[in-house]
């Protein structure tokens, strides 16, 4: 063997001994800072020689007659993190409405039609990532044609980010994501425990969270999961990263879609940039700590603005600067 091939060789063992090992460890403040560092790795450059769509062009699948809030925040978030190109594919009741919240967001009023999966899918060629579920709801028809569209993304090597009732439908057939390694599942503790119970046959040990993520996420074929609560835990089968970057007290709907919106622009930012950037940790990995700490941050920075009064329209508005603050400065 060639001494440099020998060399990358060693390198590659070292990086996995340091993941399985890593898994058993807290996540210190020394751990925070390097996994953050690693997170503005993947961040491209700001230049002039690019053109519209090279850093990113998102869909977001949800958006019905009850939910029209989630998937605008979802989908305003990946532009605001730096996503040149941002869809929405909802109903027809939906589109106007979500339509009026933004003139940046491309609406298409496709969701319900029978046709969705082959409307959707003329679109996923061109499309970075995919967010599945903000604002889906559960209606019976929704709820297949978002499974011929993740089904689809599957088949085209798409990258998937699914929250909410993307969740929920997963935790229905976990084998549309098992084993996919582009996919992301980003619970809170309620949908969480609805995916233990539908994977593993039994609720979480809460007494160990780290565990339980990494079982899920093991179960699931090294899907990483994030699951999101006083500390973010996060897992792709070998190694669990925790994000404990401060945020608020403040609880109310729509942070999970500023995440899961965020994180689809960072999972493309991410896997174009390869493990080689990433120095350790998987790309999915840090693209979903690097979304969790800002979402975290905004939390932060809109709560010392508006107190209790705080909702996520505030927090979004946090979105430059506190990506500038944990990712530039």
């Amino acid at each position: 063997m060639a001494v440099g091939a020998g060399c990358a060789a060693l390198r590659g063992c070292l990086r996995v001994l340091k993941r399985a090992f890593s898994q058993h460890k807290g996540h210190s403040g020394k751990d925070m800072e390097s996994t953050l560092q690693s997170v503005r790795s993947i961040v491209p450059p700001l230049t002039t020689g690019k053109h519209k769509g090279q850093d990113g062009r998102i869909g977001v699948v949800g958006g019905c007659r009850e939910y029209t809030g989630a998937p605008y925040f979802a989908a305003i978030s990946a532009l605001k993190v730096g996503a040149d190109l941002s869809h929405v594919f909802c109903t027809q009741e939906a589109a106007p409405v979500i339509k009026s919240y933004s003139p940046e967001l491309i609406v298409h009023p496709v969701l319900d039609s029978p046709d969705a999966v082959r409307a959707v899918g003329e679109w996923l060629p061109r499309l970075h990532a995919l967010v599945v579920g903000p604002g889906l709801g559960r209606d019976h028809v929704l709820l297949e044609n978002a499974k011929g569209i993740l089904e689809a993304a599957k088949a085209g090597g798409i990258p998937v980010v699914i929250d909410a009732d993307g969740l929920w439908l997963v935790a229905q057939q976990p084998a549309l994501v098992q084993g996919y390694p582009k996919a992301v599942l980003t619970p809170n503790h309620v949908e969480f425990s609805r995916l233990s119970e539908a994977v593993l046959g039994e609720p979480p040990d809460g007494r160990d969270r780290r565990g339980a993520v990494l079982r899920l996420s093991q179960a699931l074929g090294n899907v990483t999961v994030v699951q999101k609560g006083e500390r973010d835990v996060i897992a792709d089968g070998v190694q669990v990263l925790e994000c404990s970057q401060e945020g608020s007290s403040r609880r109310c709907g729509g942070q999970g879609d500023l995440l899961s919106g965020s994180l689809g622009v960072l999972a493309h930012w991410a896997l174009r940039a390869g493990p080689e950037k990433t120095d350790g940790p998987s790309p999915l990995l840090v693209a979903a700590f690097g979304a969790c700490a800002l979402t975290r941050q905004c939390s932060r920075q809109a709560f010392q603005k508006h107190g209790r009064s705080t909702t996520t329209t505030d927090m979004i508005a946090e979105v430059g600067p506190a990506f500038s603050r944990l990712f530039e400065d």
